[in-house]
């Protein structure tokens, strides 16, 4: 199975709902890729010994991760969390999510400021360039389990739109003129 995406309707209904269009525009790989989003599939049952994710963590430099448990028997002040990881941000560094367990979703801007619904999966794994507008939020399960992936020490702070001035936002739709 390969990661899913698609277009998005404007609807204020609830966050986790899946919000497509109808009829349904989906969005292929290609299309994320030439955003800066890339994808991998793995075996996330053996995710602690996993020599693949060793090798994408060794090629990218991903040399730090931690796990986190989205869900409100598990996660301190969840709904405040939920309501800050869906607001509209960028970061200062590539964001890397692998889903360990469960489901969510990302939402990115495509080039025309249209937002793109990445289903996310067990087994997926994502990086967002830095710089790309995004945010998170789970389905109607209300529960993921995702490994955190960072190159160095991690850096936490997410800036909210608009953050037009940063170098990297800049540097970002720069990357996009050419595809």
């Amino acid at each position: 199975m390969t990661l899913e995406a698609w277009y998005m309707d404007s609807s204020d209904e609830d966050q986790r709902k899946p919000h497509r269009l109808i009829p349904n525009q989906p969005v292929f790989l290609d299309e994320l890729k030439r955003l800066g989003v890339f994808y991998w599939k793995l075996n996330a049952d053996i995710y602690e010994t996993d020599p693949e994710l060793e090798r994408i963590r060794k090629d990218h430099g991903y040399s730090y991760m931690d796990i986190i448990t989205i869900h409100k028997d598990t996660l301190p002040n969840y709904e405040e969390k939920l309501k800050m990881f869906f607001d509209e941000h960028l970061h200062l560094d590539d964001e890397i999510r692998y889903i360990l367990d469960g489901q969510a979703y990302f939402d990115v801007r495509d080039k025309e400021d249209r937002w793109i619904r990445i289903a996310m999966n067990k087994g997926d794994l994502i990086t967002l360039p830095a710089g790309i507008y995004h945010r998170f939020t789970l389905d109607e399960t209300n529960y993921t389990k995702a490994m955190r992936l960072f190159v160095g020490e991690p850096v936490w702070k997410a800036y909210n739109r608009p953050a037009d001035d940063f170098d990297v936002r800049q540097k970002y739709v720069a990357s996009l003129q050419g595809s």
